[in-house]
Order: structure tokens, then sequence, then C-alpha cells
């Protein structure tokens, strides 16, 4: 196939990317050539901006178009158009941020989705709260392009190696780190997590297919919880790890929020319903190989990572709090 990904070099879509090089497909890849420019030299590397520059793409045509990247409704709506007579298939990464309700629904395709407050229909600005509303958007301009070639993925949070979000990694080198560990939460909060790699494979596996329409694609194949995680991480890096589990008032009482980590109000966020993926060959590596393949990245380019969360004074502070409360 010859496939064009907007993005393509900075984590998700750096693993569509290689997923797709590895079978033997044509890849062009178009960005600003600001993140690894330099990577996957056997692709076609068109430079351009989706906000403001897309003749890079003009007169060109592809079998299928993924886009990774797009995050605000105007600016998906501009490569949807552009490529709605170029491209067979649009492949949208979404989120599953989309859902209107986590408090203890478990989320299908099929689930309610978010809407924007009165009055912020034309938002542009990406915050916790617009997140989702703004992908809704997306997601809608998409298939109004393409009404009935598009892909929709709903992933849940993605982990592995390159991961500019830190959520993941911030664990793996914090429990790496060793000692007394300030563990959020309960032991038992179910947790979902997918590989990029998993998640890319599974994107070519259905754009080869030609596949279309909503998929959540959320891990692992069974249940997962916040000890378990935590667990395989101190197995895998082999530390002296000692976990400390503090509960959600406490948290909140002084305004922390470890990465992964959310209420148990919003529980639904961790339980989003991944069959319909998985009957299309959704498949999961075991969570120690994230584990060991992000050490091995956490360790080999600190350069690459932007540490933040708690810091170590800060964790100390807090679990001396909670021994004293």
């Amino acid at each position: 196939m010859n496939l064009l990904i907007l993005g393509g070099t900075r984590f998700v879509g750096r693993y569509l990317a290689a997923a797709a090089l590895a079978r033997g497909h044509a890849v062009t890849l178009f960005n600003r050539g600001l993140t690894h420019p330099d990577l996957f030299p056997e692709a076609e590397h068109l430079r351009g901006d989706r906000k403001s520059d897309l003749s890079a793409l003009q007169g060109r045509r592809w079998d299928a178009a993924i886009d990774v990247n797009g995050y605000v409704p105007r600016v998906v709506r501009a490569s949807a158009a552009m490529l709605a007579g170029a491209v067979e298939r649009y492949v949208f990464i979404s989120t599953i941020s989309v859902y209107a309700s986590f408090q203890g629904t478990v989320n299908t395709e099929e689930s309610p989705v978010k809407q924007p407050p009165p009055g912020q229909e034309s938002c542009e600005e990406i915050t916790d709260e617009s997140y989702g509303w703004l992908k809704v958007f997306c997601e809608r301009a998409a298939e109004a392009a393409l009404p009935g070639r598009v892909l929709h993925v709903r992933p849940c949070v993605v982990a592995g190696p390159h991961d500019p979000s830190e959520r993941f990694p911030w664990w793996v080198a914090r429990v790496a780190r060793g000692g007394e560990v300030l563990a959020p939460g309960r032991p038992g909060r179910p947790l979902q997590l997918i590989d990029a790699r998993d998640l890319g494979s599974w994107v070519i596996d259905m754009t080869e297919r030609r596949e279309t329409g909503v998929y959540n694609v959320t891990g692992p194949e069974r249940p997962l919880t916040m000890g378990e995680m935590l667990a395989t991480c101190r197995d895998v890096t082999r530390s002296d790890a000692a976990f400390t589990w503090v509960d959600d008032r406490f948290l909140e009482e002084h305004d922390i929020e470890p990465p992964l980590w959310l209420p148990e109000s919003l529980k639904g966020f961790n339980t989003v319903d991944s069959g319909k993926a998985r009957a299309r060959g959704l498949a999961f590596r075991p969570l120690a190989e994230t584990v060991r393949d992000t050490l091995e990245w956490v360790e080999e380019d600190p350069g690459e990572r932007t540490p933040r969360f708690i810091e170590p004074e800060r964790e100390a502070e807090l679990l001396q709090l909670w021994r004293a409360r």
C-alpha cells in the first residue's frame, strides 16, 4: 500500500510508520521536520504545517491517510477535505476521552460522547476539559469530509519507549530508583494501557483490510490493576521498591496528581470495552516487555525526556505527612 502519515516521528506515529515500513508499504511522512527529522530515511518526507500550509499534499494520491496528530476540528477539517479525493480511506487517531461519562460506566463504541460547553463550539485551546470534546468534533470533521471511509481509533493511555507524556516512563524510572514509593489510591484499582507498538501494528492491520468505523483500542486483554503494574515494574527493574499506598482523599487534600492516577469516581476511564477491536485481531505483548523496553529508553536517552510529576523531595515530604496523619 501507499500510505500517508500526518506526523509520524514522535510516538504513536513513529510506531505506525515503523510497522508500515516493516511490512513493505510505501510511506510518506508529512510534518514540519522538527522532531527526529532524520528518522525513517527509507520513507518519503514532505514538509509543511498542517495548521497553515498543506500545499505539499496537492496533486498526490495515496491508498490511505493516517492522521495521528489531529487535535483541533478546523485543522482536521482542512486535512480531510484536501485528502478526500486523494485517498480511499482516512484513519483518525482519537481517544477514549471522547466519552461523556466515566463514573462507573463501561463505555463501548456506542456510548454517548462529550459536548462542548455552551458558547465554546469554536474553542481551539486544548486543555484537560476541552481535549475530549475537541476530539469528538475532529472525528465528525473527518467523517463529514469522507463519509463512510473513516476508521476512528480510540486508544486508552499509550505506553512504551519515546512516550512524551512521561506518564508510564515516570513510574518505570521511579520504581527502578527503589526505596519507599508513594503509590496512589488502592492497589486493586483498574488500569488500562496499550503498548504503542501494539496499537501501531493493529492500525496497520486494519488499514490493510480497508476497515472503517469506530473502535476502542484499550488493553491489556485481561484486567490489570495499579498494584500489578507497579509490581511488574519492580520485578523487571529488580529494584527494592516498597509501595506505600495513600488514599484518594490524602492526594486530593495535598493537590497531588500522580501519573496514571484518577479518583475512584472516574474509574470508568480504565474499564473501556475493547471487545470489538479484539475480535478484529487486537493483540497485546506482555506488560513486562513494555516495562523493560521503556526502562532501556529511559536509561539510554535521558535527553529525550522531560521528567515531571512528583519530585523526590516532595514525595518524601508526602510520605512523612501520610505516616503522621
